[in-house]
């Protein structure tokens, strides 16, 4: 059964405060300790509650200024440098969440003028499509058509992986076809290479 999410507001009934704040106490506890042991680091926990009069501490009082001692000495510079309070948290759970909500709707979007796209390829009008729509529908047909020729391009290329292998291949064909000419001087003979050629041995991507 799956667990139903908790909504991250102050609690107004006392008593399930007060039952949500010893459970929660005791999973903080829990992660700190294994957060600890599994990555071998300095880790302390300290608690102020209005459920005790006294501060609660993990793992211990003195392991707790030890490790306060450490971070006192630290430089400032370095001791801000991942510090957070509960409003700079905040801030940053909010952007995260906005720039997911736009990724979503920006896929959302696409996904719903694909739709359009294909019911209007079945014989579907388009009359009731605004002008944002269009503009959309004209991006999405274009960026289709950019992977459709994209890989029509890659079908076309022969199946060799060096640029060696193609020379090769254009090699034996002249070796074979003794009606072309081959020739590097001379009046009355075609230079395999450069621009007036464009059947050229080497195209001018090998030799700019």
């Amino acid at each position: 059964m799956t667990r139903k999410k908790v909504k991250l507001e102050y609690i107004t009934n006392d008593s399930a405060r007060r039952a949500t704040f010893k459970k929660r106490k005791r999973g903080l506890m829990k992660k700190a300790s294994e957060l600890s042991i599994l990555c071998e680091i300095d880790a302390c926990v300290i608690l102020s509650s209005p459920y005790d009069y006294e501060l609660e501490v993990w793992p211990s009082p003195s392991e707790v200024q030890r490790v306060l001692a450490h971070f006192k000495n630290m430089p400032e510079m370095e001791q801000n440098r991942k510090m957070v309070n509960q409003e700079s948290f905040l801030r940053q759970r909010i952007a995260k969440g906005n720039e997911q909500l736009k990724k979503q709707r920006k896929d959302n979007r696409v996904k719903e003028i694909t739709r359009v796209m294909f019911q209007s390829l079945t014989g579907k009008d388009l009359l009731n499509l605004n002008i944002v729509d269009l503009n959309d529908l004209g991006w999405i047909i274009d960026q289709n058509l950019k992977e459709i020729n994209k890989r029509i391009e890659s079908l076309k290329k022969p199946a060799f992986d060096t640029v060696d292998d193609i020379q090769m291949q254009q090699w034996l064909v002249d070796l074979v076809n003794p009606s072309e000419q081959v020739g590097f001087a001379g009046d009355g003979m075609m230079l395999p290479f450069g621009d007036a050629n464009q059947n050229a041995f080497w195209p001018n991507a090998f030799f700019p």
